[in-house]
């Protein structure tokens, strides 16, 4: 196991500048989640943790060893590629064994490498078959299995389940977690799925255009977003958001008035007279017809079986209510939609970051 260090790392391609200065340290044993939209650079970072990438500045560490100069076969680290990246001639013993060989492991190691990974992996009966006879979930086992044999000081991950249906990736990323907690290696996972970054990963690193927006815990960027980026991407549906204006006791905005007097008093101090961004995730909005609420007209219904996604329009803003029920509503009906108070989130409006 290692720690795996960015510092200040920048990536070229000719004049264009895909990576800003990344720094990032992620521990000995943890499973970091970078996710973002694509082209955020992302994969490009995992590419040069690997090697498989030079970086135009900066430095990699895997533990207190400085990589940018060391090959990729020396780096004590295992790929896992969305593309599976198995030799079709082969069977499944020999893809998941061909690593050791190349390292000339004794015949009787690799034996005992395998089937311990197969085991782990669920896969003992699939070892003597070609991949072309395997499903995309059997695959991709055995791409991680293949991985799982190496014994690397770090675990990567290239969008590894974004060929496989919905209910695959489902259990993929739960195996993939459960084969964490038992190896506790070092794992860095990239995918652009912010579900799946939620549900892996130990601390999630959400990135745009080239730069760290936040590393936190799943739970603090969900409940604390530093800025309205990473509030727009993490959490499903996506935060909505709403320009108001800061007057005295209130937010308003052209179509509705918020009172904040008790909850929010600093806001009202440093930010009176200004406009701001509001942010209400669609789970905290409630059906209630109150002075506080958001009156809306029904654009869309969706019934997901114990619970439904209203999409609503003010005249103004449109945006989405996640409420705890199955009624079926007619498209135009008027609604009126309620927040705590606490559960707001301010947002400068030139800048996007949190206002506290």
């Amino acid at each position: 196991m290692a720690q795996v260090t960015l510092k200040n790392l920048d990536k070229f391609y000719g004049t264009t500048q895909i990576l800003h200065g990344i720094d990032l340290e992620i521990q000995d044993g943890e499973f970091a989640v970078l996710v973002g939209p694509s082209g955020c650079g992302k994969s490009t970072t995992l590419r040069i943790i690997a090697g498989l990438e030079e970086a135009s500045g900066g430095d990699v560490y895997i533990g207190d060893t400085r990589v940018n100069d060391v090959e990729p076969k020396n780096r004590d680290i295992a790929m896992v590629f969305q593309n599976y990246a198995l030799y079709p001639h082969m069977n499944v013993y020999e893809n998941m064994a061909f690593g050791l060989r190349l390292r000339k492991y004794s015949d009787q190691e690799i034996k005992e490498r395998v089937e311990e990974a197969a085991e782990v992996l669920s896969v003992q009966e699939y070892l003597h078959r070609r991949p072309k006879e395997l499903s995309g979930g059997q695959r991709q086992r055995v791409a991680v299995g293949r991985a799982i044999v190496r014994k690397p000081a770090v675990f990567l991950f290239d969008e590894p389940l974004s060929n496989l249906d919905a209910k695959l990736r489902v259990q993929m990323r739960t195996e993939i977690k459960k084969l964490h907690a038992k190896l506790k290696t070092t794992m860095i996972y990239v995918t652009h799925d912010q579900i799946e970054a939620m549900t892996m990963g130990d601390r999630i690193v959400v990135m745009k255009d080239g730069y760290i927006m936040q590393a936190e815990e799943p739970l603090k960027i969900y409940k604390r977003p530093d800025n309205h980026f990473v509030g727009s991407f993490i959490g499903s549906p996506a935060m909505n958001f709403f320009e108001v204006e800061v007057q005295k006791e209130n937010l308003v905005n052209a179509k509705f008035t918020l009172p904040i007097k008790d909850i929010h008093p600093a806001i009202l101090k440093t930010m009176d007279g200004m406009k701001i961004h509001l942010g209400i995730r669609p789970e905290h909005l409630k059906l209630m017809d109150t002075y506080a609420s958001i009156p809306a007209t029904l654009d869309v219904s969706e019934l997901m079986g114990n619970e439904s996604y209203l999409y609503c329009d003010t005249g103004l803003d449109s945006f989405i209510a996640r409420v705890a029920d199955n009624v079926p509503r007619k498209i135009g009906t008027q609604l009126n939609l309620y927040a705590e108070p606490e559960d707001y989130h301010f947002f400068d409006l030139e800048t996007g970051k949190r206002i506290d």
